[in-house]
């Protein structure tokens, strides 16, 4: 009979008590309790084979609903109640198991051990629920709710998204927020591949968006002279403190609105969100991390007296060191700056790995509140995860409007709109199809007579007046075409095979072949690939 099964020791009870905490029912078996150990057990596993299962095969899906307020709360009461049943069960498990004839110390060390295994059981269990939470109140606090609702597949018929990344420097004695990192990050929604298009911060006379701030400034920005240069990094804080340059705006929403619509003018795209850090948080945000891995060619100097300095290797930067390396101008220039804060985001973007961020995730998430912003609407966080989880895939791209091509002081903004372009193909992101078939060659017409011929020429000439003319504009996007086309062109002037104009009439003139353009260097578009 189960009854009158004999009990283990002291030490076998404590093993299968605490064999119990682990799999549920080992201690009900042992006690004879068959038909509430086998379904304890059966319980156990099923959770077990559950959690083994989601971890392994499906951990972006896991991580899109850690981006989602209502699974955080669902996740920290469920882990709570699994603690809470395996602590019953070791208590069950204890006094089923626990000898008989005790003396009053070994009663109490044991009870002692067992409520000790409560605790280690519960800990795991309460961090669990302390992270859902702070995951829920970071979520509900830094994304809105958002006012349109969004779709299923937001990426159906949006080939690339774009968002506005901006580093503000509200230093000590700075008024207002200056921008001074203007970088849009523009990433292909089917494969991840991401370019980083990178404005300098002192771009002169920027354009800005139709509506009442380019009345105000008709041949582009100029800020308040002599108060200010009136250059890029100004726009932000001069929208907030002027509100008829965006009416019908709240405060802090003035000045993100008119950067992104300025941004994305100035670049020719559409740039729907921004997200902004403050770099006095940044710091923060990367010791959290744990520091972020990178390569310093050579020593950064910063602080007003010099008195920093980022030393050169490979190795884990601080929060502080990795501040100045993406913000230190001393004895360099705001480009080679540029250059460091394309190369810091690429870091960051590769080591922000899940296990990473748990790590130090309370941490992140205070300075996160603290240093962030963004109008990334919350019910889109879940669609951005599986996008940032293509762009791990891939090798992140840079693309800076910076001396030589382009001079802040005079900028060439229809230059940097086709270098753009040229940079976000659309056939970059199309599948490609079978080759194209070499045009037949047409029959030889018959002469024309003289009447016909001679008003044809100056119409011919008059139909490719216009597109010789075009050709400059597009010459990086139309010179492997013109090319081809212009040798067609020439081998069928010269071939053997044409017939001699009839006697009498007048020889049908030949259109001189289109002279392949080539790009200048400005036209010319590199996407810088390598960080040291």
């Amino acid at each position: 009979m189960a009854g009158h099964r004999r009990r283990p020791g002291i030490g076998s009870s404590l093993a299968f008590t605490l064999g119990s905490a682990v799999l549920w029912g080992l201690a009900h078996l042992r006690a004879g309790r068959r038909r509430t150990g086998a379904l304890l057990m059966a319980s156990s596993l099923t959770v077990i084979t559950m959690t083994a299962t989601a971890v392994l095969t499906a951990d972006s899906f896991l991580l899109t609903l850690a981006v989602r307020p209502g699974w955080l709360q669902a996740f920290g009461a469920v882990a709570l109640l699994l603690a809470t049943v395996t602590v019953a069960v070791v208590i069950s498990s204890y006094r089923l198991l626990r000898p008989q004839g005790l003396s009053r110390a070994a009663r109490r060390l044991s009870a002692s051990a067992v409520g000790l295994l409560c605790v280690l059981v519960m800990l795991p269990a309460a961090y669990a629920a302390r992270l859902a939470h702070v995951s829920q109140h970071v979520m509900t606090s830094l994304f809105a709710a958002g006012s349109t609702p969004v779709p299923a597949d937001p990426w159906r018929g949006r080939e690339r998204l774009n968002l506005l990344l901006v580093g503000a420097d509200a230093a000590t004695g700075r008024y207002g927020v200056r921008t001074d990192s203007v970088t849009v990050a523009s990433v292909d929604t089917r494969t991840g591949d991401t370019v980083l298009l990178g404005l300098p911060r002192n771009l002169a006379h920027v354009p800005l968006p139709a509506g009442p701030a380019r009345d105000r400034f008709p041949r582009g920005f100029t800020g308040e002279p002599p108060h200010t240069p009136g250059i890029l990094n100004e726009i932000w804080q001069y929208a907030e403190d002027h509100p008829e340059t965006v009416p019908g705006t709240p405060d802090g929403e003035r000045g993100p609105i008119l950067l992104k619509r300025t941004v994305g003018d100035v670049l020719g795209l559409d740039v729907p969100y921004y997200a902004m850090v403050d770099m006095r948080g940044f710091a923060k945000m990367i010791d959290a991390m744990g520091g972020v891995r990178l390569t310093v060619p050579e020593p950064i100097v910063y602080g007003r007296r010099n008195e920093g300095l980022v030393r050169p290797g490979t190795r884990v930067l601080s929060g502080e060191e990795a501040l100045w390396y993406g913000r230190s101008r001393t004895h360099t220039s705001d480009y080679v700056r540029m250059s460091r804060q394309k190369c810091l985001l690429n870091a960051v973007a590769k080591q922000a790995d899940p296990v990473t961020v748990i790590g130090g995730f309370e941490e992140i998430a205070e300075a996160a509140l603290d240093t962030v912003s963004t109008d990334v609407p919350r019910a889109l966080l879940p669609h951005l995860v599986d996008l940032a989880d293509k762009v791990k895939g891939t090798r992140i791209r840079s693309l800076q409007f910076v001396p030589p091509v382009i001079d802040p002081v005079v900028p060439d903004y229809a230059l940097i709109r086709r270098k753009v372009t040229a940079a976000l193909p659309p056939a970059a992101t199309a599948v490609p199809g079978p080759a194209a078939r070499p045009a037949p060659v047409p029959a030889p017409a018959p002469p024309p007579t003289a009447s016909a011929a001679a008003p044809a020429a100056p119409a011919q000439t008059r139909a490719r007046t216009p597109a010789t003319s075009a050709a400059p504009e597009s010459a990086s996007a139309s010179a492997p075409e013109s090319g081809s086309g212009s040798a067609s062109g020439s081998g069928s002037a010269s071939a053997p095979s044409d017939p001699a104009p009839a006697s009498g009439s007048a020889p049908t003139p030949t259109p001189p072949p289109t002279p392949t353009p080539t790009p200048t260097p400005q036209e010319t578009v590199f996407l810088d690939e390598t960080c040291p």
